[in-house]
């Protein structure tokens, strides 16, 4: 295991210890939907949710997926031309079609030349057994991470931002996920409306003792065209500033157990999107301001997990 001096588990030195050669994401649209936009759980999506936030400028108007992988590949080409990728199936959600269908399309992009593995985006309540095991088998060829929607641990809040499922839901998924050997990731969001620093903090033990692999951790950000930011407009809350956000995820982390891998703190949705919170933080300086309040109070994760 590569040693790191970090006051935290990061992805990237995991990922430096499993794969042989250095790998980018590639976000992909596969032109799913979800099942609380189409009505079979809801109406309007996740009231945080613009997809369009997380759509990289090289798939907008290309379909095919062949098209968006050669697209993404040529875009870094330049910089990195030894570079290996993994397919981010991000925007909605990546395993809401048949088996057939989900076969065909997992299969075709990992035949594509120099991509290592599959990240497949999903809502815990879109898997099921057949699912699953099909994802374990998959998983003994090629490197596959399952990167399950969880924001809150909260069903009241789970319910306020119209996820259309609760907590149970997602400890069922994760269990059986994790039991088939199959790398399972974590999101969640910290400064949901209703949610305060006391409520977040309760809740990092109850993400930690799910047997998740990774975790990827964000801020609260209101988005341009999302039913969140029809409700900050008419009666806003309070969005963390950077500074109140460190700590917070500082002591956030704190509570999480050593082993599990941490891979992002913020997100960073377009200036032509983002209503709030600004910033003006790329995810590199605020990295090294997190590590900075750590290592200056002497916090790292895992210390409190017990507490």
């Amino acid at each position: 295991m590569k040693r790191t001096t970090l006051p935290y588990r990061d992805f990237g030195s995991w990922l430096a210890d499993i794969l042989p050669f250095k790998v980018q994401k590639l976000p992909i649209n596969a032109g799913f939907t979800c099942p609380n936009r189409d009505g079979k759980r809801g109406r309007g999506g996740c009231s945080y949710c613009n997809n369009e936030a997380f759509t990289p400028s090289y798939t907008r108007g290309i379909y095919r997926i062949a098209n968006q992988l050669a697209a993404g590949k040529a875009f870094f080409a330049d910089k990195y031309p030894d570079m290996h990728y993994l397919a981010y199936l991000q925007a909605h959600t990546n395993t809401y079609n048949t088996l057939d269908h989900l076969k065909t399309l997992y299969e075709s992009i990992l035949r594509e030349p120099n991509f290592a593995g599959i990240v497949i985006g999903t809502r815990p309540d879109c898997v099921d057994e057949q699912l699953l095991d099909y994802l374990q088998e998959l998983s003994r060829h090629a490197f596959v991470i399952v990167e399950y929607g969880i924001e809150s641990a909260n069903d009241n809040t789970l319910a306020a931002i119209n996820r259309g499922h609760d907590f149970e839901c997602v400890r069922q998924a994760v269990k059986q996920t994790s039991e088939r050997g199959i790398i399972t990731c974590g999101h969640i969001i910290l400064g949901l409306p209703g949610e305060n620093q006391e409520e977040s903090l309760r809740q990092a033990a109850i993400i930690s003792a799910l047997p998740l692999d990774i975790l990827k951790i964000h801020q609260l950000q209101v988005i341009k065209g999302t039913t969140m930011a029809k409700q900050y407009s008419q009666a806003p809350f309070h969005l963390y500033s950077a500074d109140e956000y460190i700590a917070l995820l500082a002591e956030y982390i704190q509570r999480l157990r050593p082993d599990l891998v941490l891979e992002r703190f913020v997100s960073e949705a377009p200036p032509r999107l983002l209503i709030a919170p600004r910033w003006g933080l790329k995810p590199g300086e605020f990295n090294k301001k997190l590590i900075d309040y750590m290592r200056s109070n002497q916090m790292w994760q895992g210390k409190k997990l017990q507490a």
